[in-house]
């Protein structure tokens, strides 16, 4: 390839007025490099223009990529004239010759030596004129175009008649001619290769095999063959006239016999590819206006005329908003008996989803419905995910998207409802299956069954919305079921010596079990908050008398004196100790000091946060607001004093600064009235200020064990709260708050299919993708344009892969035995994907070129046969049969290799003397081109102006 399609083109444009007509003016160059131009300078006084010499020049013949003016022409620089408006046109004769003659004046005045052309006619035939003018010099560049072909032109022999005549050179003999020719052949027919993406096969999923669909798995690759056509040019780049023979009657002209192939693969216009289709649909449902009531009726949990008489209706009443219909949230029933009266209503052959779909779907999200373990309990799988891999960067993906990991039930659910979208009923699909969602999620709340495919912990802030929210209803699932057990436990042994032995089993287990001590004492924390459905002891969260009385006696004994109050606590029993601490005594009784069981700070999704610094903000920055603020925030502080207080009886505010902050309390030796040195400890001055919230809450805080202080996580609230939000959710919504995971899952599998094809265009697309969606994923709701450029972006690298695949099925790699060739035609595909046009090794004898031979010989053979299978015998024995192309011609009559060349190109060149015989020799060419609708010739004619 030459300079003229490696190197760099850049064009500047201005607008002129010319006889009140307004025209752009387009300066088009080449880049230089800087030893092009020092020997611009070295250049003879009188030497030829670079344009008159680049004529001449064969070395940047047929460019693939470059304005039409390089290619008739060869020129490295020129300037265009053409109307300013697209759909104005110079279409008059006079107004032709005007522009020309002003042009040739304004060149002679200026002395610019580069080309001006200017475009006349209406602008789909490209016509253009122009002239260039040098020392004693002039080129006219001249052109014809028409729609049919003169029969005399459509050959070599004929076009060298017109050129000759134009030339009108007066000598004789005339200077051979230099010949350049291309024949373009195309081949359109892949018909005996089948496009090898296979449709996915629906029914093959509900009967329970795996086909080319699975849930869980996005499908990938074109639906159509993504190469719509293969353009082979046969090139002859040097010939002379009088060398072969290409008239009306015989050619030489036989493209296995040309010196150079080049070959450029057309690509379809937007292929259908599946994984595009699928985020297209699904990205549209983002659109969407109506509700899940709206799409599949509002009748769909009632039954006719009465609701279901259930205890939860009254918890519903109280903690949801009055507008919402509470009937469709509160459903206690398994998802079997919802489906019952969904059908009862549509009838089952109305449902969007059918059984075995929604079976299917319902299986994979929660696999702990099939396999629970003996005991009842149910296994988690998240718990070996809490520490990923940290070399897993494809698992780690979620955090820069905001989307979730890629083995969560949020992940998992996204990718079944792109499915169902596409596949299973659009929109009411989608609705359907998340109501269905939104039931199980209502049922493993009641039934305290934890959600699979999440992690444990608070809600992660760097998922999106909805996971958060679904981390935050299994924490409540959590804290319910711990608390459940611990009432079990409570109420089977309630005997006086219960809270020691508790205790005492807390002081033993310590060490491993930690954690689970922890939980269970946590669980005890509001046993009579479990469930409405209690009876007995739903209000046991408020205080007995006696205890109320013990806590007034405290605060009595504070106010009535230190020493005081010090027996009064000494005389209480401790309770909700976890385990000694080891190295601190308490100050004034000197016994050891117990680490209390304390309540864990509730979790929070980003919404609640969000909210609660919002309200905070709106305290205001005056002394009241302030404090306000800081009760606001000491409730966890409030909690563990109370707790701190339990487990270690007779403690002061000392005891607890030295556990829970240990740098507010500052200890210094000094020497005491014996003269020995003593460590003597105080409160840091922070701790000293007049109306600290920290001696204000010690002084409020009873001596009370988290079991039995008011829960700062209200489980009960915060669920009903998540339940709510998913019911309310809309399929738009919906699709808003998973379309993260879905892109997530579409850089994912590309990834994972890029790996096989290994295209390093594709690799590049990959990481703009990823970088472009961690910057627009980031922030909530964002533009739907971006969004639609992140999609088009997952399109592109499909189509690309695709491509490569169809080329690589066409050229049989797969089936290639030697590694080296292989690697050749691996390589040579991988150019035709990359570069607008690819030189074949070797032409027609080379490897690919062989290939390319077999393709074009397999369409004649079916095109022109009239019984395909009979004459479909093995090409490669037709080839060895036949071994120069005159053979093939006999053995196969009418029946050639390659088609009629779709089109020719010829460049015609010479030297001569010019318009008399002392003229000074000047370069002559002549363009042409010949298509089935389309004949063009483009002349660069030079003449002397000086000796004429």
């Amino acid at each position: 390839m030459g300079v003229y399609t490696t190197g760099i083109w850049e064009e500047k444009s201005d607008e002129i007025s010319f006889a009140d007509f307004r025209f752009s003016i387009t300066h088009h160059y080449l880049v230089q490099e800087a030893s092009d131009k020092d020997g611009k300078e070295e250049l003879v006084e009188d030497a030829l223009p670079l344009s008159m010499q680049d004529l001449l020049c064969m070395n940047n013949d047929f460019p693939p990529r470059a304005h039409c003016l390089v290619r008739w022409y060869g020129l490295r620089e020129f300037l265009v004239i053409a109307p300013a408006a697209n759909n104005d046109a110079v279409l008059s004769e006079s107004k032709c010759n005007l522009l020309l003659s002003s042009i040739s004046i304004a060149l002679g005045n200026t002395g610019c030596q580069v080309p001006l052309f200017v475009q006349i006619h209406h602008k789909w035939r490209r016509m253009y004129v122009g002239e260039c003018q040098g020392p004693g010099v002039r080129t006219d560049f001249e052109m014809v175009h028409l729609r049919k072909v003169p029969n005399q032109y459509t050959h070599l022999s004929g076009l060298l008649d017109i050129f000759k005549s134009k030339i009108g050179c007066p000598l004789t003999p005339l200077p051979p001619v230099s010949i350049a020719i291309r024949l373009t052949y195309v081949l359109q027919d892949w018909q005996q290769y089948f496009w090898p993406q296979q449709p996915p096969d629906i029914d093959a999923l509900i009967g329970g095999e795996v086909g080319g669909l699975e849930f869980g798995k996005l499908p990938f690759g074109a639906c159509e063959d993504p190469i719509s056509e293969l353009h082979l040019a046969t090139t002859w780049p040097h010939l002379t006239e009088g060398i072969i023979v290409d008239n009306d009657v015989y050619s030489d002209l036989d493209p296995i016999q040309a010196p150079q192939w080049s070959v450029r693969v057309r690509k379809a216009d937007n292929p259908q590819c599946l994984l595009g289709d699928f985020l297209t649909e699904f990205f549209k449902l983002c659109r969407r206006k109506e509700s899940t009531d709206e799409i599949l009726g509002r009748s769909t949990f009632e039954e006719d005329g009465k609701e279901v008489a259930d205890i939860t209706h009254a918890l519903s009443k109280l903690t949801e908003p009055a507008p919402v219909p509470i009937h469709k949230l509160s459903v206690t029933n398994m998802v079997h008996s919802a489906k019952k009266k969904i059908r009862k209503h549509r009838g089952v052959d109305d449902s969007p989803l059918n059984s075995e779909v929604l079976n299917t779907i319902m299986l994979f999200l929660f696999p702990d419905a099939a396999d629970k373990l003996t005991d009842g309990s149910e296994a988690r799988p998240s718990t070996s995910r809490n520490n990923p891999p940290p070399e897993n960067e494809e698992y780690n993906i979620y955090s820069q998207f905001k989307s979730a990991p890629s083995d969560s039930l949020t992940y998992k659910l996204a990718l079944c409802l792109c499915m169902i979208n596409f596949y299973h009923g659009g929109v009411k699909g989608v609705a359907h299956l998340w109501q269905e969602f939104v039931v199980e999620m209502r049922r493993r709340w009641e039934k305290n069954d934890l959600i699979p495919g999440l992690a444990n912990g608070p809600p992660d802030l760097r998922c999106c919305l909805l996971h958060q929210k679904l981390q935050m209803l299994n924490c409540c699932i959590e804290r319910k079921k711990a608390r459940d057990e611990g009432k079990k436990a409570y109420t089977s042994d309630r005997s006086p010596s219960g809270s020691s032995g508790d205790t005492g089993k807390a002081v033993d287990r310590s060490g491993g079990d930690y954690q689970k001590e922890t939980e269970k004492e946590r669980g005890e924390v509001g046993k009579s908050w479990e469930s409405w459905s209690d009876s007995e002891e739903e209000f046991f969260e408020c205080l007995s008398d006696t205890e109320e009385l013990k806590g007034n006696g405290q605060e009595n004994g504070k106010k009535g004196g230190t020493k005081e109050g010090s027996k009064e606590s000494a005389n209480l029993k401790p309770e909700g100790r976890l385990h000694p601490h080891g190295k601190l005594t308490l100050l004034h009784p000197g016994e050891p000091l117990y680490i209390p069981v304390t309540q864990e700070p509730a979790p929070m999704t980003e919404d609640l946060l969000e909210e609660q610094s919002e309200v905070l903000a709106k305290l205001g920055t005056s002394a009241e607001g302030a404090h306000l603020r800081a009760r606001m925030q000491s409730a966890c502080l409030l909690s563990d004093m109370e707790s701190f207080k339990a487990a270690n009886p007779g403690c002061c505010l000392e005891d607890f600064v030295r556990w829970y902050s240990p740098r507010d309390y500052i200890e210094e030796e000094v020497v005491d009235e014996e003269g020995n040195r003593v460590l003597k400890g105080e409160l840091s001055a922070r701790m000293k200020i007049p109306s600290n919230m920290w001696v204000e809450a010690w002084e409020t805080a009873k001596p009370v064990p988290a079991r039995r202080q008011r829960r700062l996580f209200d489980d009960t609230r915060e669920a009903e709260k998540v339940l709510h939000y998913l019911a309310i959710q809309k399929p738009a919504d919906l699709a808003r708050h998973l379309l993260p995971c879905v892109i997530h899952a579409s850089v994912l599998k590309v990834k994972e299919e890029e790996m096989l094809e290994d295209t390093a265009s594709v690799k590049k697309i990959i990481k703009q993708i990823i970088s472009h969606s961690s910057k627009v994923l980031r922030f909530p709701n964002p533009e739907d344009k971006k969004l639609e450029e992140i999609i088009a972006q997952i399109m592109s690298a499909e189509a690309i892969i695709a491509r490569a695949r169809s080329l690589k099925a066409k050229f049989g790699i797969e089936k290639c035995d030697q590694e080296e060739e292989k690697e050749d035609l691996e390589r040579f595909v991988n150019c035709l994907l990359e570069q607008p046009e690819v030189s074949v090794i070797g032409a027609g004898r080379g490897p690919a070129g062989s290939i390319i031979h077999k393709l074009f010989v397999n369409a004649q053979r079916m095109t022109e046969s009239s019984d395909e299978v009979a004459t479909m015998t093995s090409l490669d024995e037709e080839l060895k049969r036949s071994g120069s192309s005159d053979e093939r011609r006999l053995n196969f009559g009418a029946v050639a290799d390659f088609p009629p060349p779709a089109g020719r190109e010829l460049i015609l060149r010479i030297t001569v003397p010019r318009p008399a015989p002392y003229s000074k020799p000047l370069p002559q060419r002549m363009y042409s081109v010949i298509t089935k609708e389309d004949f063009r010739l483009a002349g660069a004619f030079s003449a002397d102006t000086t000796f004429f």
